[in-house]
């Protein structure tokens, strides 16, 4: 029988009447992989207070980070005021004129900022690479410098997990095998127990996994024990020869990651 185009409009409007209700119900009430989790709230709320006063230039830079991933409007002047700061910090001014890079894709460090910078420390040798191989590319042994740093454990093997990340958002991934960008995801997983304390390298360890999209391997027993560990103050612990900012913004990082989930962010360099 042949159906006449009357008919046929007239099928696909009960099929509508019929069947959109049901679809729009099932996308209504199927629990969404990206819906906020609100118990984390407070705490999140509590960490993004306590930097109201920041004037650490490292600090700024991470909460630059997660202004343009997260649209946090209390950091969205965290770059200004990194420029505004650095006049204050001359012991370190060159090698934050260098680490500006994450904020300002146009940055121009001199040399002799590079030069003060990979003098301030071994693990700056790892990353700074990382950080402009767009530009300079990477070094020939860069691989094996890698491998050498994850060698030393703690901080050296979650700045090869930084560098990596930055290597990839500068399009340079491929230089890396993928069976060692494995083991560092790995390896840093090790580095977060799971008993009560929270200590300044599981955060750092959890935060920058995910920040390279690997959220996934933080366990939520872990995630609850940071919400346990959180100072009035808003802040986390830190080790006496780090200054309290550096666990609580790596904290505030974990747990925007987790309260925000989802299969893409912007990146972490600008």
């Amino acid at each position: 029988m042949q159906i006449t185009r009357g008919r046929y409009l007239y099928f696909v409007f009960i099929f509508l009447i019929l069947f959109i209700p049901l679809l729009a119900s099932s996308i209504i009430f199927e629990p969404s992989k990206s819906s906020p989790k609100s118990e984390y709230s407070p705490a999140i709320e509590k960490a993004i207070n306590f930097f109201d006063d920041s004037h650490d230039p490292y600090a700024l830079l991470f909460l630059d980070v997660i202004y343009r991933r997260f649209g946090v409007l209390e950091f969205k002047d965290s770059s200004q005021r990194f420029d505004q700061e650095l006049p204050n910090n001359p012991l370190i001014e060159p090698t934050m004129k260098v680490f500006r890079r994450i904020a300002d894709n146009t940055n121009q460090p001199s040399s002799s900022d590079f030069y003060e910078a990979k003098q301030q420390g071994e693990t700056n040798l790892i990353v700074i690479p990382a950080l402009y191989c767009d530009r300079l590319g990477l070094p020939s042994n860069y691989p094996q410098m890698l491998e050498e740093a994850t060698k030393k454990g703690e901080y050296y093997l979650t700045h090869v997990l930084l560098a990596l990340i930055w290597v990839t958002e500068n399009g340079y991934g491929e230089e890396i095998p993928q069976d060692f960008v494995e083991y560092v995801y790995d390896a840093n997983t090790k580095l977060i127990n799971s008993d009560d304390e929270v200590y300044d390298i599981e955060l750092e360890a959890a935060a920058f996994l995910c920040l390279a999209g690997q959220s996934e391997r933080i366990k939520e027993s872990f995630v609850e024990s940071v919400i346990a560990n959180q100072n009035d103050d808003g802040s986390w612990k830190s080790p006496d020869n780090i200054e309290k900012w550096h666990s609580t913004v790596l904290g505030l990082i974990l747990l925007m990651h987790i309260q925000y989930p989802s299969n893409s962010y912007p990146s972490m360099l600008a």
